[in-house]
């Protein structure tokens, strides 16, 4: 059984100074960098923590807040700030007086911070302007607000040391200065020092350039597409490491970096998503198929099954995206072994042919008290990444897989659906679980090796209802059934009941709040689930709710945003932290669902749902190395949207 000491870490963020801790009162980080480093600009408006703090980070060793390479022991990110020293009183950006946003002129993504002192007005830009040196350049201009001539003495720096210049300001009149935070992977450490002029490079302005556009007409909603945009491809190193929620877990998950290799494709960061895909199935496949979690290989019985269909979903993806079947080639042992794992007899129910293990999607395990049984989001994943696999065998010229792989897929899909004893549904909709008599699992009861701390909703009184889940609702998002039909109407409607739960500030839950082993609160993640499927089922209040949602938490403004919202025991819990995955899947619902585009193997297709309100959409795509730009325009009740692609009528292809 998985140890309970998994899931507990030692990080006290009552430990140090306030910057350690990753949830501050209305904090926003906005995240920079080019895959050789890492930067977040930190934004305390509210007085707790530094008001502008800096945070460096090297992308391939994965770490807590405190561990930053910017972040002081005793004094935390107060060092990186600066200070302006006038006439013998410092001047520095305070809390309730300092603005920070992206500057969304700039090609390559920059955050503009404006704050002000007495007869001074300071703005600073942060950016990694260059591709191919982990540095980040700080433009930091002074503007002499007043008649008199200002004699300034300027100083910031990383922990204990400081870099000081001085300059005159003429009256009314202005100066720019730059300072360079060069990572040094080797030594573990960042330089600091003024520079001459900004670096700039042409690599980085043509990646940058080259990304997605979206504009739904909505200035919110385009916010957080070109937030998803900047920031994705800041959170991968370059040999495709990435932590599954910055500063909280330090780990690394196939099914995560699976959707944000494919949100990469889908923004046209294929270089990223390459990388991404190579290493998932040079380093996160066994040999026999079986996937990592955790960062950790799994026994038969605890394995995340959904991972391999849901690798077989996004490279199938990827492939019709960039038309591009060289990864399959090379690594079709792989890919093979990945397609076959789940088709194992240990893993076969005897009475259905459904896959059968204790571990279930949001990773609890027998500890938690998941019984053997048949979750529903493995069957799922699977039946699609048969689906996939079997795609891109023939693609590549392995017939006899191929055959092989629809058959399976449809043998389990019709047992998920239409078996009278085993499937996976109800009169609510979809199920979780099935136990091997046919029982649906409606409780767990924890074990008490698992040391839940106190507090936490598992570790209260029974019962602890397995249902509803939000992963209930991915049939519907991923296509598996019919997005209109009853089915799915009814799902729907039952998982209405996470939003809200135990809390106030809205959001979905992952499941029933009753057995959360963590803490209660909505998941901006799970929440997108549900858009998803709303989308595709035209029920645009649902989607337009998490979307509302999302704008009205922490972390808007930068368009950046936490697991999840609720107060966190930590410890023995880690700190909450910057979850990747979010940014992903609302590229999905952009793309894929609102959008509607879907390349597939052997032709395109654009089946846009734009929930009430939108009259328009404009988008700038990358299909197969050429540019796709389409416009949508809503038509009246009961017509089509009018659709064009690069000025011309869409008619499908």
């Amino acid at each position: 059984m998985i140890e309970a000491s998994e899931h507990f870490y030692h990080d006290d963020p009552n430990v140090g100074p306030a910057d350690v801790r990753t949830r501050l009162r209305d904090v926003e980080y906005f995240f920079l960098g080019n895959g050789l480093m890492q930067a977040a600009v930190q934004w305390a408006p509210a007085g707790e923590g530094t008001p502008i703090g800096l945070l460096v980070m090297n992308p391939d060793r994965l770490r807590k807040k405190r561990e930053a390479l910017t972040m002081d022991a005793e004094l935390g990110l107060a060092p990186t700030q600066i200070t302006v020293e006038i006439a013998g009183r410092s001047q520095v950006a305070t809390a309730g007086k300092v603005t920070a946003a992206w500057d969304e002129q700039a090609i390559v993504p920059t955050v503009s911070v404006r704050w002000r002192g007495p007869g001074l007005k300071v703005e600073e830009r942060f950016s990694c302007p260059t591709w191919n040196t982990p540095v980040l350049c700080r433009e930091v201009t002074l503007h002499n607000a007043g008649g008199k001539r200002l004699a300034c003495a300027v100083t910031t720096g990383v922990g204990a040391r400081r870099l000081t210049r001085t300059v005159t300001l003429p009256a009314r009149g202005r100066k720019t200065l730059r300072i360079g935070y060069t990572l040094q992977p080797a030594r573990d450490r960042v330089d600091v020092a003024w520079l001459t002029r900004q670096p700039v490079d042409a690599e980085c302005r043509r990646f940058w350039s080259g990304l997605a556009r979206v504009r739904l007409g909505n200035a919110r909603l385009d916010h957080f597409f070109r937030a998803s945009c900047r920031q994705l491809p800041v959170t991968v190193s370059r040999r495709g490491c990435m932590d599954g929620s910055i500063w909280q877990y330090n780990l690394e998950w196939m099914r995560d970096q699976a959707m944000v290799a494919l949100a990469f494709t889908m923004i046209g960061a294929t270089g990223p998503a390459t990388t991404v895909f190579d290493r998932l199935l040079r380093k996160f496949v066994t040999p026999d198929g079986d996937t990592l979690d955790s960062s950790e290989k799994r026994n038969p019985a605890e394995v995340e099954l959904d991972q391999n269909g849901l690798l077989l979903m996004t490279l199938r993806d990827h492939v019709s995206w960039t038309g591009d079947p060289t990864l399959v080639r090379r690594h079709w042992r792989k890919i093979k072994a990945v397609a076959e794992y789940p088709l194992q007899e240990v893993f076969r129910h005897p009475a259905s042919g459904l896959l059968c293990n204790t571990r279930e999607f949001w990773e609890r395990h027998a500890g938690h008290g998941i019984e053997p049984g048949m979750e529903q989001i493995y069957q799922t994943c699977v039946v699609l990444g048969l689906q996939a696999g079997a795609e891109l065998a023939r693609l590549t010229g392995h017939e006899a897989e191929a055959q092989r792989w629809d058959a399976e897929s449809r043998r389990l899909k019709t047992a998920m659906l239409e078996d009278p004893k085993f499937r996976l549904h109800d009169e609510r909709g979809f199920i979780k679980r099935r136990a091997p008599d046919g029982s649906v699992q409606e409780t767990v009861e924890p074990q008490a090796a698992v040391q839940l701390p106190a507090g936490v909703p598992l570790g209260a009184a029974g019962p602890h209802y397995l249902n509803p889940d939000t992963s209930n609702v991915l049939p519907i998002a991923f296509g598996l059934i019919p997005p209109r039909s009853d089915l799915a109407r009814r799902t729907l409607k039952t998982v209405e009941t996470l939003w809200n739960q135990d809390w106030k500030n809205g959001g979905y839950g992952r499941y029933h709040v009753s057995s959360e082993p963590d803490s209660p609160g909505g998941w901006p993640f799970a929440a997108l689930f549900v858009a998803r499927a709303a989308a595709e089922a035209g029920q645009d209040a649902k989607v337009w709710r998490v979307l509302r949602w999302l704008d009205a938490l922490p972390g808007a403004r930068a368009g950046t945003w936490f697991e999840f919202y609720g107060q966190r025991l930590a410890p023995p819990f880690p700190q909450v932290g910057i979850v990747v995955w979010n940014w992903a899947e609302l590229v999905v619902l952009y793309v894929q669902h609102l959008l509607g585009v879907r390349p597939g193997v052997n032709g395109l297709e654009i089946r846009p749902h734009l929930p009430k309100g939108l009259k328009r959409a404009d988008a700038e795509l990358r299909v197969r190395g050429r540019k796709l730009k389409l416009a949508i325009r809503t038509g009246t009740a009961g017509q089509p949207p009018r659709i064009t692609v690069n000025g011309r009528p869409w008619r499908g292809a």
